[in-house]
């Protein structure tokens, strides 16, 4: 028995993946329904069929990987214990006399220049399950140490 790969997402981001495999669905199905080019009956295919076959490809496999992604989603809720870091924590924290703060999100939401981390990084991966007060040292490239300052959880 094979273990799947979770998903974790905020609400937000379930409701965005939702709605696109909505659109993607109803485009293909526009698409099949549609008038489309015609394969020539010589050594050469048309090239309109050709691209079409491709969008159609592309949207089939979107569709697929969507599809493994909410059957696997894990909404992220915040928990009960909001003194230790988790998914959907806001960590506000201090490296080398400089605040920074971000939120650890699913890999999927992750969005390091919006200040979303994903719980796999290297820095993500290292805070969880860490309070207040702590001093966590962080190896990626180099050693850096990351003293955890403020957690809120407000989960969209």
């Amino acid at each position: 028995m094979t273990s799947e790969k979770k998903y974790y997402l905020t609400e937000e981001g379930l409701v965005r993946l939702k709605a696109e495999y909505r659109h993607l669905k109803k485009l293909k199905s526009l698409k099949i329904k549609g008038e489309f080019p015609k394969v020539w009956h010589s050594e050469d295919l048309n090239p309109e069929y050709l691209s079409f076959q491709e969008d159609l490809n592309f949207l089939e496999a979107r569709l697929m990987e969507l599809r493994k992604i909410l059957r696997y989603a894990k909404l992220i809720k915040i928990p009960q214990k909001r003194d230790v870091i988790g998914l959907g924590a806001t960590v506000l924290v201090e490296v080398d006399g400089q605040r920074d703060e971000f939120t650890i999100v699913g890999s999927l939401e992750a969005n390091p220049s919006l200040g979303k981390i994903s719980n796999e990084s290297p820095v993500g991966k290292t805070l969880l399950d860490h309070r207040i007060g702590e001093e966590v040292m962080i190896s990626s490239p180099i050693k850096v140490m990351y003293k955890i300052k403020k957690i809120t959880y407000s989960i969209s």
